[in-house]
């Protein structure tokens, strides 16, 4: 098997066209430029990825064995370590990971439901249970 060629983020950003159609899923690139018509969800699913970072929106489909298969055949590489890590560089010049995005993906993850939850008690004690006592 021969070593797949490695892309960075900025370069794989490049590729957001249906002329050039490039995902990246599972930390690995896939030119799916020719299969735009003939996806089942149509071209416009994939545009909408192109260019970036896919895995999350994959998954969510829920794509069969056979769809799995078939990817095989537009891998054209994989990302490349450094890109891999969301990093930046402090004023020192070190290279940190950087957390803000880890910190509001976990702290979005409760508060919606927090939310929803404090708005459906409000509506319960305010709206439905003053005219339930009469």
């Amino acid at each position: 098997m021969t070593e797949l060629k490695t892309y960075r983020l900025e370069e794989i950003s490049k590729h957001k066209t249906a002329k050039s159609t490039w995902l990246v899923i599972h930390d690995e690139v896939y030119d799916v430029t020719k299969f735009l018509e003939e996806h089942p969800g149509g071209e416009e699913v994939l545009l909408e990825q192109a260019g970036g970072e896919a895995t999350e929106s994959f998954e969510d489909v829920g794509h069969s064995t056979d769809a799995r298969e078939l990817m095989k055949e537009y891998l054209i590489g994989k990302v490349h370590e450094v890109s891999k890590c969301s990093c930046h560089i402090t004023n020192t010049g070190i290279i940190t990971p950087d957390t803000s995005t880890r910190y509001v993906s976990s702290w979005t993850g409760w508060l919606l439901p927090l939310g929803i939850a404090i708005t459906a008690a409000l509506v319960y004690r305010f709206l439905l249970a003053p005219s339930a006592a009469h």
